[in-house]
């Protein structure tokens, strides 16, 4: 009996280790690839999950720059008088708009009378020196009349006539037609009227303030011609060159897109390292306003590549991945190394794993199948 004791302990252990025998033990389950995950019929319909190939698209490389509105010179008019006076009506306010020929104020001043008077008396002194040189010809040409008195006549007729038209031309300048103006047409009050048509940037005067000369009024912009002012580091210059395509936008409307192109480089480097470059945009957009920030892409390189829509690329910790279909209801998440993305679409850069040529993909529903997936880790 004591030599069958031994026997039976070991029969018993043996037969607890069987593997036919768990004996109470937990089965031990087959390792399942992490980067698959499976869709229910109604899983698939809620995700609303859509698939498609790679497209082959041309994609450009930017540079994101940022600059601001501006307006050139010529696109730039302060308004002056061109003799002092009295400022009697304006209507004028920051931000209105002018047709080219529009009354913008009315002044008034005593040498406005005095150029029309002068104008008036040196056209009827004209008339009469007009007579007395004919005359003077007359007598001269029969010898009645000596050399020197027809001379005399002649200066003094080409003198008047020398200044008659400048004050014409002083007239004009104060907004006078000289053709029309008679003694009963005579006006203490000067108008200005708008040399563009434009918006009015600001307004300097008030009524009842006397300005000279030099004093600015009125400054207005027209907005047909816009510049966008960009600054681009220096180490950006040699990807740059004339007619480069730039779309601009602002940073709080992303959405409205504004297409320009590169006009002028500036060849002075700041103290910032930096370059101003002058791009003209190709449509008028009267609802940008000189200061204006903007943000800009300017398109330095393109190449052909295989790109998906954004939507369908998922970012997990510090990659990025796609998902391939695998079957009608499996998919496997693929680390994907991406390039440029333009127009909603990003490039893919060929990999052992990623091959896009004949491979679908998720387009819609990515980010639901990258929860789906991550929350079956933690299970």
């Amino acid at each position: 009996m004591k030599k069958l004791i031994p026997i039976y302990i070991a029969a018993v252990l043996m037969t607890g280790c069987s593997p036919d025998q768990p004996a109470g033990t937990k089965a031990v389950e087959k390792p399942q690839d992490t980067n698959l995950v499976q869709l229910t019929p109604a899983q698939l319909q809620n995700a609303n999950i859509k698939t498609a190939k790679p497209e082959r698209l041309t994609i450009s490389s930017v540079i994101q720059v940022n600059g601001v509105m501006e307006a050139p010179p010529q696109s730039m008019v302060s308004v002056s008088v061109p003799l002092g006076g009295y400022l009697k009506k304006t209507n004028l306010l920051a931000g209105m708009h002018l047709k080219k020929g529009q009354l913008m104020a009315e002044l008034e001043d005593q040498s406005y009378i005095q150029l029309q008077q002068d104008y008036l008396t040196a056209k009827a002194r004209l008339a009469y020196l007009e007579q007395e040189y004919n005359r003077q010809r007359d007598l001269n040409q029969s010898k009645a009349s000596s050399d020197k008195v027809f001379q005399q006549t002649q200066a003094e007729y080409k003198s008047q006539q020398v200044l008659l038209k400048a004050l014409a031309e002083k007239l004009r300048m104060v907004g006078v037609n000289p053709n029309r103006l008679t003694e009963s047409t005579l006006s203490r009050t000067m108008r200005l009227y708008s040399p563009i048509d434009g918006y009015v940037t600001k307004v300097n005067v008030n009524t009842g303030k006397y300005v000279v000369p030099t004093d600015v009024l009125f400054e207005l912009v027209d907005p047909r011609d816009l510049h966008l002012m960009l600054t681009v580091f220096e180490k950006d210059l040699d990807k740059l060159d004339i007619g480069q395509h730039v779309v601009t936008y602002r940073a709080n409307q992303p959405e409205d897109k504004y297409e320009a192109e590169i006009v002028y480089i500036g060849k002075d480097v700041n103290d910032n390292r930096a370059v101003e470059v002058h791009c003209h945009l190709k449509k008028s957009a009267p609802q940008l306003v000189p200061g204006m920030f903007m943000n800009a892409e300017i398109e330095v390189k393109s190449q052909q590549a295989y790109t998906l829509p954004e939507d369908a690329i998922v970012r997990y910790g510090s990659k990025q991945y796609v998902f391939a279909v695998r079957d009608s209801s499996i998919f496997e998440m693929i680390e994907a190394r991406t390039g440029n993305t333009e127009h909603g679409y990003t490039s893919l850069i060929p990999s052992d794993a990623l091959q896009p040529e004949n491979q679908l993909y998720v387009t819609h529903g990515a980010y639901t199948l990258l929860m789906k997936l991550k929350n079956k880790e933690e299970e």
